[in-house]
Order: C-alpha cells, then sequence, then structure tokens
C-alpha cells in the first residue's frame, strides 16, 4: 500500500485522545512547512467552481450544501463559489464524477476544486493532478486545519487522502458499513431485537426466521452490486480475512478463498429466500418502507432510513457483523476534497471553501442533516456541539465505534482501475443474484483483471 496508516489504538477513547495530541496527516518539515501560494487579499475577488456529487443528489444533500456554501459566501465575500453536480446522466451523480472531470479537463475547464471518491484516489493523484496539499498550502497549515480549533479529526481520518508521503485531500464524508434493523419486524417475527445479530450466520438464522414468519425480507446486504462499488464489500473480503488486491498492489486476490466465502454467504441468504433479488436502489427503498428488517448500509442513507420509519417502525442500528470469531474490519465509504486548480488564487480560495466545509460548524450541519459522520469526533461530546443530538441519535454510535478499527477503502491502480473494480464487482452481482458458480466466476474475472494492471 502506498498511503500511511496511523499505528494508534483501537477503541475510540484512545483515538479520540490521540487526536489532540498535534498529529496531522502530513509532518510539518521544511521546505514543505511553508506555503507556495500567497494568501488573498480582502478586496481580491475569485470565482472558483466546486464539483460535488452529493450536490447532485436531491433533497437534504443538496439543501445543505446550499446553506454551507451560502455562509461560507457571507464569511468570505471575496470568493464566489459556483456548486455543480457531475455531468452526465447516471441515476447515482458519484458515478459520473471521473468521466465528467475528465471530459472538463479536454476542454480547458475543470473544477477548482472537486469531491472525488476514495476508490479513485490513485487516478485523482497520478492521472487528475490533484496538488499535494502539504506543498501547496504548506504541511503546517495542513497540520492545523486536521488538528482544529477545538475539535481535531479522528485519527484514522485524516490519512485517507494520504499517498506517498504527501496529503493530496482532507477527507470530507464517509461511513462505515451500520447494521440498520427493522425491530418491529423482529418483535413480529418473535425476535428480540435488542439481540442483534452479531455474525453472519446469525443474520442468516434470523432473516430466515423473519421472513418465514411475517413474509417481509429479511436482509439486504448492499455490498455486492456494481452501483454499490466495492468499499463495503472490500470491508466484508477483510472481515474474513482477506484483501480483494494484494498489499503491494501488484495482483487482483478476490478469487481466493475469503472473497469466494462471501459471495456463498451472501448466494445462501437469496437462495433461502432470505435477501430480495434487489437491485441498490430498490433495495434501499424497499427497507425505508419496512419490508425488510436488516441492512448493511452507510449512513449516509440514515436520513432516508428515519423518514421513513418515522410513526411507523422502530429503526435501530448495530455494527457490522463478523464471520466467527474474526475480527471485523471496517472500512469507509466516501470521498475527500481535492484541489485541481493551476491557478494560484483559485488555489488559495479552494484551500479556504475546503477548510470551511471541514470544519466544525460544517460537521455540525453534515452529521444532524444527512447523517454522516462528522469526522471531527470531538463534537460528539461538546454540550455545543453535537452531545446532545448524539444523545437522541444513538444510530450514529455504531459508526463511531467502528472508526476506531477502521482500514481505508483501497482504490485500484492504472488507467483502467474502473474496469478492473466495475469487472469484479459484475462478478460478485452474478454470483450473488444470479446463482453463477462463485469460484469459477471470480477466477475468470481475476484473470482479466490482472490483464488490466498497470505494468512497471
Amino acid at each position: 500500500m502506498k498511503r500511511t496508516l496511523p499505528v494508534l489504538g483501537v477503541v475510540f477513547a484512545t483515538a479520540v485522545a490521540l487526536s489532540g495530541c498535534g498529529l496531522g496527516g502530513t509532518e510539518a518539515t521544511d521546505p514543505a512547512a511553508t506555503a507556495q501560494i500567497p494568501e488573498l487579499s480582502p478586496d481580491q475577488q475569485v470565482d472558483i467552481i466546486f464539483e460535488s456529487y452529493s450536490y447532485g443528489v436531491a433533497g437534504a444533500w443538496t439543501e445543505t450544501f446550499d446553506e454551507l456554501i451560502g455562509e461560507f459566501g457571507k464569511k468570505y465575500p471575496n470568493i464566489k463559489v459556483t456548486a455543480q453536480k457531475p455531468q452526465g446522466n447516471s441515476p447515482n451523480p458519484a458515478t459520473d464524477t471521473i468521466s465528467s472531470i475528465q471530459n472538463q479537463l479536454v476542454a480547458g475547464t475543470p473544477p477548482d476544486v472537486a469531491q472525488l471518491g476514495f476508490s479513485d484516489l490513485d487516478f485523482t493523484i497520478n492521472q487528475l493532478r490533484a496538488k499535494p496539499l502539504d506543498t501547496l498550502v504548506g504541511a503546517d497549515e495542513v497540520a492545523a486545519n486536521f488538528n482544529g480549533s477545538p475539535h481535531a479529526y479522528a485519527p484514522r481520518a485524516r490519512t485517507l487522502d494520504d499517498w506517498e508521503g504527501h496529503t493530496y485531500g482532507v477527507p470530507f464524508v464517509f461511513s462505515t458499513p451500520v447494521l440498520y434493523l427493522n425491530a418491529s419486524l423482529f418483535t413480529e417475527a418473535g425476535l428480540d431485537p435488542a439481540n442483534v445479530p452479531a455474525t453472519w450466520a446469525e443474520v442468516a438464522e434470523a432473516a430466515e426466521t423473519i421472513t418465514d414468519r411475517t413474509g417481509k425480507g429479511g436482509v439486504y446486504i448492499d455490498c455486492l452490486t456494481k452501483t454499490a462499488k466495492d468499499w463495503c464489500f472490500q470491508s466484508l473480503v477483510r472481515s474474513n480475512g482477506g484483501r480483494v488486491i494484494a498489499e503491494d498492489r501488484s495482483t487482483l486476490t478476490y478469487a481466493e478463498a475469503p472473497a469466494v466465502e462471501v459471495t456463498r454467504m451472501a448466494q445462501d441468504l437469496v437462495n433461502a429466500g432470505s435477501m430480495p433479488k434487489l437491485n441498490q436502489k430498490q433495495g434501499y427503498e424497499a427497507f425505508a418502507r419496512g419490508e425488510i428488517a436488516m441492512m448493511l448500509e452507510t449512513s449516509a442513507l440514515q436520513s432516508l432510513f428515519v423518514s421513513g420509519a418515522k410513526d411507523k417502525w422502530d429503526l435501530r442500528s448495530a455494527p457490522m457483523p463478523g464471520f466467527g470469531s474474526k475480527p471485523i474490519v471496517p472500512t469507509n465509504s466516501g470521498a475527500g476534497l481535492h484541489i485541481l486548480s493551476d491557478d494560484p488564487a483559485k488555489q488559495r480560495a479552494s484551500w479556504e471553501l475546503i477548510k470551511f466545509l471541514t470544519s466544525e460548524e460544517s460537521y455540525i450541519k453534515i452529521a444532524t442533516k444527512i447523517g454522516y459522520l462528522p469526522l471531527r469526533t470531538g463534537l460528539l461530546d461538546q454540550s455545543d456541539g453535537l452531545e446532545d443530538w448524539a444523545e437522541a441519535n444513538p444510530l450514529l454510535k455504531p459508526n463511531v465505534t467502528q472508526l476506531a478499527t477502521m482500514e481505508p477503502w483501497v482504490s485500484m491502480p492504472g488507467n483502467n482501475y474502473l474496469q478492473m473494480r466495475d469487472g469484479m464487482m459484475d462478478a460478485v452481482e452474478a454470483v450473488v443474484f444470479q446463482g453463477k458458480d462463485a469460484q469459477s466466476t471470480l477466477s475468470a474475472a481475476q484473470a482479466e483483471g490482472n490483464k488490466l494492471l498497470p505494468t512497471t
């Protein structure tokens, strides 16, 4: 792996304690400790374009972003921000992000700052030429933003956009896999919703009981289709002791036993009638309507679930289940904020926007209005921050707990990374929902994927 992860404690209390000890995503060493772009003068008018796939999602997403950008404009009246969603026709705006920016680069009009997925990190750095922030604004300023005032970034969050000793972006929004529960269906099936399944074997047993007794879906794992990408699938495989790509990034490894076993487990749920054959959108909408008892999902959809459950059924959350006694390894979804502009004034304005969007005041709105994890986790213990909200919204707790043991969503290497990722997920989907043989299907896809790996 080319990115560096901090070796820190495995409990949340330790993580929070360390986050206040001055640990930044990049060490402040000369010459990178000082900025290479000048500050803006108060009367220097700068216009920047901010491209965000979150801005392309209707409802709480776009409304929250409009509010944040409006507040930024009041704080920095000399910086005009034009927000735009990726250019494309996909129902999931995140799917269009890379092609959108590539097309704009060819036209010579790329956005100045962009929200880019961690899955795209290799390509973002090596092809889109995102700027190293520690060189651009100085390692001291990057570290100061991570260290916060007064709340610091959680240690494992701050390095997710690091690459070969540099910080290329500021992690912005992400989740770890959360098991959402319809406690009302548990009760209807005669099960105790307080006795949450902790392993996938227990999930299978509970799901079968719920389906048999209520006629509703037992579980939906939103990690098994191409539309879902591979962040959550990576977590399942890591939790079963495997990886989808070797640590040295030289070969794909998702046809090895741990990944094969994951797909067979999910296929068994479908064959038993416990997991309905639905695409991603159908799955989360069915859960929101109260038609499925359990769903492994990102917290990005938490507001949808809360709205769907209100006054109708009892929504709860729990940590991701594991495989027997093996350690559970949550990986992250989401994206970081990256500067693409070559203009020094626009670079400085983009950095000011990044700092604002990852500030305490912004994370309070992002957490309360969207449901994403506030990466400045000290806010959850602050009376004038998110303490009261966190107590009133226990759905967030599993995500916070899993942050301490999180591992990064690993991006595929080279220019063909999307084909490699999509080929893997096509194969996973074929096994789980189309009944294909797990070993031969994954092996064939892996062989084709290995042909796409870059040669050095």
